[in-house]
């Protein structure tokens, strides 16, 4: 059995996905960037003549906000994530990618691939990430059966 969601106070998936699905003691996040609901970005800001500034700090903090917040809406925490996929637009970026990374996790969070991406789905983006986490049901350890 499944259970996805969309959570109403995120930016709105840019197609027909769920921002997490739960299959049994398995949760898989979709993509996810520093997009706002309004769909403005964290981390982008455009001065008047449209000159813009791009912050990976900024925008590795919120994507990881960002993913906080859907593992618990399945009761989940980031203690509870094993994998991660990341999409770099630019490996210029990975050492303030990795500096905003080591605040959240150490040698025993998660497994990480960084990848290098010719592009996002909208150009003020420079990093998304994509997660699994584990987190069993409630499940009764001697019996090996779920507790409603």
């Amino acid at each position: 059995m499944s259970q996805t969601k969309i959570l109403n106070h995120l930016a709105v998936p840019r197609g027909r996905f769920p921002h997490v699905k739960r299959v049994g003691d398995m949760v898989y996040i979709s993509g996810t960037s520093s997009r706002r609901p309004d769909n403005t970005f964290e981390g982008a800001e455009a001065d008047d003549f449209g000159v813009t500034t791009l912050d990976i700090r900024a925008q590795t903090r919120a994507v990881i906000t960002t993913m906080e917040q859907i593992l618990g809406s399945v009761d989940a925490g980031l203690q509870d994530l094993v994998q991660l996929t990341v999409y770099l637009v630019n490996m210029n970026d990975f050492g303030g990618y990795n500096e905003v990374y080591s605040e959240y996790f150490d040698e025993d969070g998660p497994t990480r691939t960084t990848i290098a991406v010719h592009q996002l789905p909208h150009p003020h983006l420079l990093i998304e990430i994509q997660a699994v986490a584990h987190t069993p049901q409630n499940v009764n350890v001697e019996t090996n059966k779920k507790i409603d």
